[in-house]
């Protein structure tokens, strides 16, 4: 017919209800405030539409992860790509949330990580300043090539020399999503394995990248917290592999 007015009542908004899947996973930090993690590749951060279950989240459940305001998503201040391994921080209260968050704001969180690349670099280190967002023609990819720029700086310096390849130590200044991976791949030095933005490595099955270290002033003070995580054993094979 057209024309009529329809009411409808959305009811009460049912919160998501995180099943706890527990998880052999290796702590490297821990207090009553926060835990620093030591993610697998492999695992999602949080439940998504494409990962709905076998997140970090969901198997950090039981340890009291809170803060947030996404519900599925507790207690998460940063995140890792989904093959990306290495550490990262989960808040245990909306207050250490908040104060985490605030390091992330003021650049206080001194996030690491290891890359292997194909090529080599120009110079020894280097300050990538590129601004990073939504790719104008794939909105599933980022790219400086965007209509939704967001400040993006990464620092790297060479962690050590192969035939074609080169091991980088990177310092994030920012985080923007796969702001790695797409800086390195705009100067001319892709991450091995990574199959959206570098060198697809059958082999290996993963992108070469892995948090390694992680720092911060601890939010509720008592000095710095400091972890690191040792390069996993499939990334030490690739290396030995490529070394040859």
């Amino acid at each position: 017919m057209g024309g009529e007015l329809v009411e409808v009542d959305p009811g009460e908004r049912v919160e998501a209800v995180l099943e706890p899947e527990p998880r052999d996973l290796r702590i490297a930090y821990e207090d009553e405030y926060l835990l620093v993690v030591d993610k697998p590749s492999g695992m999602a951060v949080h439940p998504s539409a494409g990962h709905p279950g076998g997140t970090l989240v969901q198997a950090l459940v039981d340890r009291g992860i809170a803060g947030g305001e996404v519900p599925e998503r507790p207690g998460i201040v940063h995140r890792l790509d989904r093959d990306t391994s290495g550490l990262l921080v989960v808040a245990r209260s909306e207050e250490a949330y908040g104060r985490l968050q605030d390091l992330v704001r003021q650049r206080a969180l001194d996030r690491r990580y290891l890359a292997l690349v194909r090529g080599m670099p120009r110079s020894r280190s280097g300050r990538i300043e590129a601004p990073i967002g939504r790719d104008r023609h794939d909105p599933l990819r980022r790219s400086l090539d965007t209509d939704t720029p967001k400040d993006a700086i990464t620092h790297f310096g060479v962690e050590r020399l192969l035939p074609g390849h080169a091991l980088l130590a990177i310092r994030l200044e920012t985080g923007r999503t796969h702001q790695i991976r797409v800086h390195l791949a705009a100067i001319g030095l892709p991450v091995v394995g990574d199959p959206v933005y570098g060198v697809p490595d059958l082999e290996l099955g993963r992108q070469f990248l892995h948090a390694n270290r992680l720092s911060f002033p601890h939010p509720f003070g008592g000095g710095n917290v400091e972890a690191e995580s040792p390069l996993p054993a499939e990334l030490q094979a690739a290396l030995a592999r490529l070394a040859s």
